[in-house]
């Protein structure tokens, strides 16, 4: 589908970035810029999948090379 960019600390972090925010929607349910919290899906999504649609624009990728 989309090529992998993004290597593991990386992903790691995204994951764990994401988790956090996404969290925030649910402790805080009163809250004005609760919604702002569903954010986090953004990076627990490109976590996940290994793949960042910004990455592949910028050229970036974090992923080790592929030794051929």
């Amino acid at each position: 589908m989309f090529a992998k960019n993004v290597g593991s600390i990386d992903r790691i972090l995204r994951i764990v970035v994401g988790l956090v925010v996404l969290s925030l929607f649910f402790i805080y349910p009163d809250a004005s810029w609760r919604y702002l919290a569903l954010l986090g899906i953004v990076p627990l999504l490109t976590g996940l999948l290994s793949t960042c649609p910004l990455y592949s624009i910028l050229g970036i990728s974090t992923c080790p090379m592929k030794k051929v």
